[in-house]
């Protein structure tokens, strides 16, 4: 990895974001984006102070879905980290994969009601390239003029690890030399808060949005909506070493699986979990004492907490209590299929920085998920190699490893 990138709920840049984390502060807050009065969810963690005109100009804002314009801010910002911001040396051997779970839900839901309310007249021409979710993708490929492969991740809550996975083995393969990787949601509409909230999943605390996200604390009661994107850059070494480029990070393992199980809920014992856990650590040849910390897919749902915590105990055994087992979902809400790329980022990050974002909201210890989660504040500790979990309904599972340059 040579480039990282981020619009989220707790800061606009990737500096600003980790030392959010760091701190423990939560993103969410009452929605502002809607008048959610009559909602039974009247909270999520949107993305705040956001100007979408320092990335794209105002005709292209109006043309572009919130999901479009977080992921090609990302894409921006990882791209000049990088520093390929002058260009790619080979637009042709680069790739972009942004994964987005839902798409443009604000454009689909503005549509719907026109078309209802008004006529079909007053369906915009600009909807099904605003809407659709492979859009991101397609914009950063035009953008910065990249022409290899190019597609769209859809898988849940998996679609931005999958992106990211799929990208590193196109590089390892020959395909590319490098890609523009990673993941946007922007579903906080009043249909998609309130489609989460009659399934039951989400967290109804509207008196409390801060401590709402209590990842493995045993009164957890669903997730916190939220929005961003988050994006990598990445190369194959002998392109990155050819470029001189300051080299921040490297994948190492990929391991991915399906529940087959149910259309939202994880078996009980997290099986499938444990199967892609088992298969990245396989995939890097990564011995179980070198890694330190896994960023949890940590939702704050009753069972999925407990399944994956059980997924981690079958693979780690009794070292997994050695183990930093932590949700930064406590404090950014889930982004659904933006969330992946983002707890990449936070992984790349506690192994080159040192330092373990807390878990934040627990209050009642839950005997189901008893590891260590970094519940009472950051923690310092030098983290040779991290996981990143990532799940998605329909029974889809993502880890990603990653190491120190």
């Amino acid at each position: 990895m040579t480039g990282l990138g981020t619009i989220s709920p707790v800061g606009n840049t990737v500096d600003e974001a980790w030392l959010a984390l760091l701190d423990g502060r939560s993103g969410a807050a009452d929605i502002t984006k809607f008048d959610a009065s009559n909602l039974k969810v009247r909270f999520a963690c949107e993305v705040k102070g956001f100007d979408a005109q320092a990335y794209i100009t105002r005709k292209e804002a109006r043309r572009y879905d919130n999901f479009v314009q977080y992921a090609i801010a990302a894409a921006q910002q990882a791209v000049d980290h990088s520093g390929l911001n002058a260009g790619f040396p080979d637009p042709d051997r680069t790739g972009v994969i942004i994964g987005s779970g839902i798409g443009g839900m604000q454009t689909y839901e503005d549509n719907c009601r026109a078309y209802i309310t008004e006529g079909p007249d007053r369906v915009s021409p600009f909807f099904v390239p605003m809407f659709i979710s492979d859009m991101a993708a397609g914009l950063v490929s035009m953008r910065f003029g990249l022409k290899g492969p190019n597609f769209c991740t859809v898988s849940a809550c998996a679609s931005s690890a999958n992106a990211i996975g799929e990208s590193y083995d196109l590089i390892r393969r020959g395909a590319a030399d490098a890609m523009v990787a990673g993941g946007s949601e922007a579903a906080i509409t009043g249909l998609t808060v309130t489609a989460f909230a009659n399934m039951k999943a989400l967290s109804f605390r509207n008196d409390d949005p801060t401590t709402a996200s209590r990842p493995f604390d045993k009164d957890r009661d669903g997730f916190v909506l939220a929005d961003g994107g988050a994006i990598v850059v990445l190369e194959s070494l002998e392109h990155a070493e050819a470029r001189g480029a300051t080299i921040l990070g490297e994948i190492i393992g990929y391991g991915l699986s399906g529940d087959a199980y149910h259309i939202t809920s994880p078996p009980p014992g997290g099986e499938g979990a444990a199967k892609a856990i088992k298969e990245c650590l396989a995939d890097g040849n990564i011995d179980l004492a070198d890694v330190g910390y896994i960023n949890a897919h940590g939702t704050s749902t009753p069972v999925g907490d407990v399944a994956e915590t059980r997924a981690v105990k079958s693979v780690f055994g009794d070292r997994a209590r050695d183990l930093i087992f932590g949700s930064t979902k406590s404090m950014t809400g889930h982004l659904l299929g933006g969330a992946g790329a983002f707890e990449f980022i936070v992984s790349l990050l506690v192994v080159t920085k040192g330092k373990i974002p807390p878990t934040i909201n627990q209050f009642t210890s839950d005997p189901d998920c008893d590891l260590d989660s970094a519940a009472g504040g950051m923690v310092e500790r030098d983290v040779k190699v991290a996981l990143s979990n990532s799940f998605g309904f329909g029974g889809h599972n993502v880890t990603l490893a990653v190491k120190g340059p």
